[in-house]
């Protein structure tokens, strides 16, 4: 369906001209021509979508090949007569679960197939917007059932603190002509979508824009908000008895959701909006998994937001940067946030449950920071977002040595090497001699470290499948 109050939020993410948008609903930017396509009726506005959209099919077939070996595994273990019959039948139901997930993700995720392009990965390396390689197209899939199956005592406490970050005091963004609340929310790296949903039902802004780069948790987050539900396995990674090793979800929204809530797929590093377009900003669980310096990405959100826009993060913020130097603590994060244009922030920390499945031992409480910060002054556009160097894309200059590949080259070979010893007649001792014969390693060093490499090698075969 066609909607002017979104399409007057958008922008290209390659180079941020305003988009016109098409009878059909989806996209075009008429500055570099780039047309932006559907995926089952969400805009996919990512800076070069065929190569996105590509590049998540072949994980969604990693995803299904996945499946497809755990269920291998289990048949070939039903197999044994010995099995007790509790076991057998706990097996049985894993397996009938991988071969039905399966099919699940193969037909909420067809629209995939649908943008079967010829454009080569280069193109999308070269605009540097490639998705981290952590961020498997199932990384975040048991939080699809916290959203919309059994997470409400946690879904319920994020939302009264993100709501009361924000009306805790006198919005200073602009008000829509209809309700009380703020005109334009957008919530950035969203996943499936509870969060937006809930701001949306409760603040009753004008337009909601939910923006993830995933499709399983956009197209979950469509079916769920819509009403028609969908559903999906859950695999807990402790279950509580034998019938919670695989449970069959439903995964559906209280009710449908009202007008003017919006999905869109796309980068929160390179967000396809409009500068200075939108009143609130959410950012929940996304800062610090983030590979941008969370300086430059202060300095980007300041640009979305209107003058008096409100930006509110939400979540432990537990940086994970490779640099110490960029793994801030909350007063450099205060800091850093007053250095790009807001005022000081509201904050303050709560304790909430997380991830509490009732089918899994595994959840725990979290203690969570909500930061509340009105813009009070423009700041300098940071640089695009670069994700990989010039080396790398263009590859006509030196790949440079640095320490970690220095390491990883020395490791890559002990490691090479070891593997080709082994050949059913050597021993431990026997290859650590070897080492030390080819000078890789001391007398004293090499065996212990045999037997450590062995000893890994050993028990990640005897680890069993994950899901």
């Amino acid at each position: 369906m066609s909607s002017p109050a979104l399409a007057a939020l958008l922008a290209c993410p390659r180079c941020e001209v305003a988009l016109r948008q098409y009878p059909d609903s989806s996209f075009g930017c008429g500055g570099c021509g780039l047309n932006f396509p559907l995926l089952d009726k969400l805009p996919c506005l990512f800076a070069e979508p065929a190569a996105a959209l590509a590049e998540w099919r072949q994980r969604l077939q990693f995803a299904l090949e996945k499946l497809a070996q755990d269920a291998g595994g289990l048949q070939l273990e039903l197999q044994n007569p010995r099995l007790r019959p509790l076991t057998r039948e706990r097996l049985t139901q894993l397996n009938r679960a991988c071969g039905d997930q399966a099919a699940r993700l193969a037909e909420l995720l067809a629209p995939l197939s649908l943008h079967n392009s010829q454009t080569g990965i280069a193109t999308h390396l070269a605009l540097r917007t490639r998705p981290p390689t952590d961020q498997g197209l199932t990384t975040y899939y048991p939080n699809i059932h916290r959203d919309w199956a059994w997470g409400d005592t946690e879904n319920a406490e994020s939302l009264k603190l993100i709501s009361g970050a924000l009306l805790g005091q006198a919005l200073a963004t602009r008000q829509s002509d209809t309700g009380g609340g703020p005109g334009t929310i957008v919530v950035l790296g969203s996943g499936a979508g509870r969060l937006a949903y809930d701001l949306h039902q409760q603040l009753r802004p004008g337009v909601t824009v939910a923006l993830d780069f995933n499709p399983l948790l956009a197209l979950v987050a469509a079916q769920a908000v819509a009403g028609t539900g969908i559903q999906l396995w859950e695999f807990p990674i402790a279950p509580r008895s034998m019938g919670d090793h695989a449970v069959l979800r439903t995964l559906v929204a209280p009710e449908p959701v009202r007008d003017g809530f919006h999905l869109l797929l796309a980068d929160v590093l390179h967000p396809p909006l409009l500068a200075g377009s939108v009143d609130v900003v959410v950012t929940p669980w996304v800062v610090d998994i983030l590979t941008e310096d969370f300086r430059s990405f202060a300095a980007r959100i300041n640009g979305l937001l209107k003058p008096g826009g409100r930006w509110i993060s939400f979540g432990s913020l537990a940086f994970s940067q490779p640099e110490a130097a960029a793994r801030y603590s909350l007063e450099e994060v205060l800091a850093i946030v007053m250095g790009s244009g807001f005022a000081e922030p509201d904050v303050r920390e709560d304790e909430i449950p997380y991830m509490c499945s009732p089918a899994s031992r595994h959840g725990r409480r979290e203690l969570v920071v909500t930061i509340a910060a009105t813009k009070e002054r423009s700041v300098p556009k940071p640089d695009r977002h670069r994700a990989l160097p010039d080396w790398l894309v263009v590859g006509t200059q030196p790949v440079p040595l640095l320490p970690a590949f220095q390491l990883q080259a020395m490791t890559t070979r002990i490691y090479g090497f070891l593997m080709g010893l082994i050949d059913g007649r050597r021993s431990v001792t026997d290859m650590a001699r070897l080492l030390v014969e080819q000078r890789l390693m001391t007398r004293e060093e090499a065996e212990p470290a045999v037997r450590t490499f062995l000893t890994r090698m050993y028990e990640d075969s005897q680890r069993p499948p994950g899901f």
